[in-house]
């Protein structure tokens, strides 16, 4: 008989403990894998979150899309299948609970290969390519597969050798409960047959700074312009224009917290007038570019 979740999250968080006794991210030896802990209460503020699993084994963490909260502790895991403009915190963390958890940037050469190989076994890509587009952000339960495929992974970090050769066997393991799991259809969705929309946010995502119009994606990815904006409200619930607006304001807000100047910040997302960058910023965020420079705590901000 099996562990339970709770005795496999214990031992997570033994190793965690063992490896970190102070705030921060600690690679574990694996590619995209770390640790992390964070015992200071921070509020939501902008961040970017590329492909990751977060999972926390001890305290709660949130995650804002487009006004919708996303708040998890250790019952459920935050999957993020695609690049999103996020406001993030810790709000309830403290030095009595502190925060502590796995952040896992998705492979997407991996993911895709077996998302493709997990279709074509099972048949599931074209059953789930008729049902509506799965938000490319959601929260899944630590079912028993994910449960013991995460510890197996994070074992390896006792041995260099074990980690050499059986890193990317562990990791495959923890992708395929990923995709069997709840998080399943919108990994299917993002790295699965008929993943346009997956590409066209990763198009979007790697061209911020360009001019881009809509009809250009739309086009490439071979739909309308009317089907591109339902399927892809239906992934981020943004439109188009709406996500692209929010990447570029929370890469500058992240910029200019790190100390860039904000003409150099608008300038680097693609903003050609100041001043527009200026007023929309103040919209998004309730305050000026120059006020949200002068709030140094939020380099502080965990992952």
């Amino acid at each position: 008989m099996g562990m339970s979740r709770e005795q496999i999250q214990l031992q997570i968080k033994q190793i965690i403990e063992r490896r970190m006794s102070d705030d921060g991210i600690e690679p574990t030896g694996i590619s995209g894998v770390n640790m992390f802990r964070v015992t200071k209460s921070m509020r939501c503020a902008p961040a970017v979150y590329e492909p990751t699993i977060v999972a926390i084994v001890s305290g709660t963490k949130e995650a804002i899309l487009d006004g919708q909260h996303f708040i998890y502790g250790n019952s459920q895991y935050l999957c993020c299948t695609m690049s999103m403009p996020v406001e993030a915190g810790t709000p309830q963390a403290s030095n009595e609970n502190p925060l502590l958890g796995i952040y896992i940037t998705l492979d997407t050469k991996l993911m895709s290969e077996l998302a493709i190989k997990y279709g074509n076994v099972t048949g599931v890509s074209r059953a789930r390519r008729a049902s509506m587009q799965p938000a490319g952000l959601n929260l899944a339960a630590w079912d028993e597969s994910f449960s013991e495929a995460l510890l197996r992974l994070l074992q390896l970090d006792e041995s260099p050798a074990d980690t050499a050769i059986l890193a990317d066997s562990r990791l495959r393991e923890l992708y395929y409960a990923v995709l069997k799991g709840e998080a399943g259809a919108s990994a299917m969705r993002a790295y699965g047959a008929g993943n346009e929309i997956a590409r066209a946010i990763e198009y979007l995502s790697s061209h911020l700074s360009e001019s881009i119009t809509i009809d250009d994606i739309a086009s490439q990815i071979g739909m309308s312009r009317a089907v591109f904006h339902r399927k892809f409200k239906q992934a981020t619930t943004m439109s188009p224009i709406q996500f692209v607006k929010s990447m570029r304001l929370n890469d500058a807000a992240m910029k200019i917290a790190a100390g860039m100047t904000v003409n150099e910040a608008a300038l680097g997302v693609g903003y050609v007038s100041s001043s527009q960058f200026s007023r929309e910023f103040k919209r998004m965020y309730g305050q000026s570019p120059k006020q949200w420079g002068a709030n140094k705590d939020l380099l502080e901000q965990a992952v």
